[in-house]
């Protein structure tokens, strides 16, 4: 796929199968031939947002920094998929503008609160309903669902190549795209 470096942005529940599903869209990438970034959310926690917390003033400044580093991928040349709750429509529209809107995609990871609750491999769900911590995007802090992401992918019900598929699908059909690109997912 030759075309402007752009930022696939995958938001979502915690569990809901964020992460994995970016790293299989940067494995098709690397086998397109594209240069690609993951920025995780636990990592990028770890790394570039360290000192914040999860208060919302926290959470839109850790949008914000991952927005101006996405587009700072972007403009060396390299495709970014993010993979972060980023709970809130505001900061995700922020996100967008900060980006480029001819540059940003986003995915709406809609896996049920049920299916992530189920999943919970970090024990957090667990640990808010017993209140053991606070701020828990869909326990005790809203997550507000994209208005019109350009896709909407459940892992619940969709599996990890059907989701890279899909995705490849909206960006060889997306006018900013200038040619498609053919990946083999391997089984």
């Amino acid at each position: 796929m030759k075309k402007m470096p752009s930022t696939i942005w995958l938001t979502g529940l915690s569990a809901a199968g964020k992460t994995t599903l970016a790293h299989a869209l940067a494995e098709a990438f690397t086998a397109a031939g594209l240069a690609c970034q993951v920025l995780d959310g636990d990592v990028v926690r770890q790394e570039l947002c360290r000192d914040l917390g999860f208060s919302r003033a926290d959470r839109s400044e850790n949008v914000r920094r991952v927005a101006q580093r996405s587009r700072q991928i972007n403009e060396a040349g390299a495709w970014v998929i993010v993979a972060l709750i980023s709970p809130y429509r505001d900061d995700r529209e922020r996100a967008r503008q900060i980006v480029g809107d001819s540059t940003f995609f986003e995915v709406f990871v809609a896996t049920p609160l049920s299916v992530c609750e189920a999943r919970d491999p970090k024990g957090l769900y667990r640990k808010a309903r017993a209140g053991e911590i606070a701020n828990m995007t869909g326990i005790d802090d809203p997550y507000e669902a994209p208005s019109s992401p350009e896709l909407r992918l459940d892992t619940g019900v969709q599996s990890l190549a059907e989701c890279v598929e899909a995705a490849m699908r909206m960006l060889n059909r997306d006018s900013r795209v200038e040619t498609s690109c053919s990946v083999q997912l391997r089984s």
